[in-house]
């Protein structure tokens, strides 16, 4: 006899539902969030070479797309917790849709202007729209239904951000990648201004278009979401007694190696997604394959969006295993694969070593809701400024990508190329992931 795919058997043997009855289109248009910060992500990590590109700027500038878009997150994190606490999970979800669409339709007048700076400004919006929607959303999924299942739970509504993320990398290379000019860098450096002018209009007109189309359909669930009726359980308490719960969050150590494991882990990730086009670039333009830098470029997206389709069906076999193996464990036992296919990246030359970097997307599958139920697991009403914390962990995605872009354009280290050395710093954050699962797995706190 199967069991209930909404239920999971506790250690007393009474089923506990997943998903409670009577919320499952709050469930839905909830979990339907996750998707949509997916694609802003995964429509934005390629972006960093196209703008390199376009702009003609090197890979430490180029990357500061990640800075701007991983910096908003930090930022608005503590804000929109306490414009949670004092209002309602609704209210901050609202909040962030509406700033997400706004800083999509703001691609309008930067892709006018073509300069860097608005583009800046507009993922910044965006992911200030971001940080609400994480803020919200996350604590929000762990509270409406029984402590028991809130892992479980949580790493079923994180398995439809894949979904987000896979549209996002579909949109990057068909409708943005695969259209852009093919002059490179140097051919644009040879062009007159008007000539080049025309180019780099065309180029941010690509880019513009799906972020516009994103930010118009972002109003239209807003409008949905302010309509309907969402569950109010968690929302009943909203003093903010910041002093208190401060000291108390500073006090759990869980809580705070949790928020040390997600900056690392987002770093991970960002690098992993990001600078496998620089990966899969530098190998298939080499001599043994040939290709112009724009085929190889849409090749190594290919790859990366291979990577997430294993990363979105590894979130669903992790979530299924997490009803026979504690969260604290299989997060140890992940992170250590993730370390080893990391430095089969580093070490190993050719087509392998890319076929490594797009494995390590199995094993990040289960990390960031894992890590994110295991420290707010127990703390009440606190988790919803805890959230912040974790919310502004995900800085890892602002800081660290600039460095490994630093590293690429510093040069090659020994007989290593800089690409290939630069994933040394993604091998780091998972001896820290691991750590943390360690801690966890040994502690008994899962």
């Amino acid at each position: 006899m199967t069991q209930d795919a909404s239920t999971i058997a506790p250690a007393a043997g009474k089923k506990v539902r997943v998903i409670p009855h009577g919320i499952l289109w709050p469930f839905i248009l909830l979990t339907s969030c996750f998707a949509l910060w997916g694609f802003a992500n995964d429509v934005t990590n390629p972006m960093v070479k196209a703008f390199s590109k376009i702009l003609q700027m090197s890979n430490f500038q180029g990357s500061l797309v990640q800075f701007a878009f991983y910096g908003g997150y930090f930022v608005m994190a503590f804000p929109a917790a306490m414009f949670i606490k004092k209002f309602s999970y609704k209210a901050g979800l609202l909040v962030g849709l509406g700033l997400y669409a706004t800083g999509a339709l703001l691609f309008i007048p930067s892709s006018t202007l073509m300069v860097f700076g608005p583009f800046l400004v507009s993922y910044f919006i965006i992911t200030c729209g971001l940080s609400f929607l994480e803020t919200s959303a996350n604590p929000y999924v762990l509270s409406i239904g029984p402590e028991e299942t809130a892992t479980q739970r949580l790493n079923f509504s994180q398995a439809f951000n894949p979904m987000g993320s896979l549209l996002g990398m579909f949109t990057a290379q068909q409708l943005i990648l695969a259209r852009l000019n093919p002059a490179t860098k140097q051919a644009r450096a040879a062009m007159e201004p008007e000539a080049l002018r025309q180019v780099t209009a065309g180029d941010l007109g690509i880019i513009r278009g799906p972020y516009v189309a994103i930010g118009l359909v972002i109003v239209v669930i807003l409008i949905i979401m302010a309509l309907t009726k969402m569950p109010a359980k968690a929302d009943r308490d909203r003093t903010l007694n910041l002093g208190p719960t401060f000291r108390r969050l500073f006090a759990n150590k869980r809580y705070i190696h949790g928020v040390i494991a997600q900056f690392f882990y987002v770093a991970a990730q960002i690098m992993c997604w990001t600078f496998i086009i620089h990966y899969g670039t530098e190998l298939f333009t080499s001599d043994k394959y040939g290709m112009s830098v724009q085929d190889a470029e849409v090749l190594s997206q290919k790859h990366n969006i291979a990577a997430m389709i294993i990363f979105c069906v590894s979130r669903f076999i992790c979530t299924f295993l997490l009803k026979y193996i504690c969260p604290g464990r299989l997060l140890m036992s992940l992170a250590i694969g993730g370390l080893g296919l990391t430095l089969c990246t580093i070490f190993v030359p050719g087509i392998a070593g890319l076929y490594c970097l797009v494995a390590v997307s199995a094993c990040m599958s289960l990390m960031f809701p894992t890590i994110y139920g295991i420290a707010l697991r127990g703390l009440g009403d606190d988790a919803k400024l805890a959230a912040a914390g974790l919310i502004m962990a995900i800085l890892g995605g602002s800081v660290m990508p600039p460095l490994q872009g630093a590293i690429i354009d510093f040069g090659s280290i020994g007989r290593l190329s800089a690409v290939r050395a630069s994933f040394v710093l993604t091998a780091i954050c998972f001896i820290v992931i691991a750590h943390f699962g360690f801690r966890t797995y040994k502690e008994r706190l899962t």
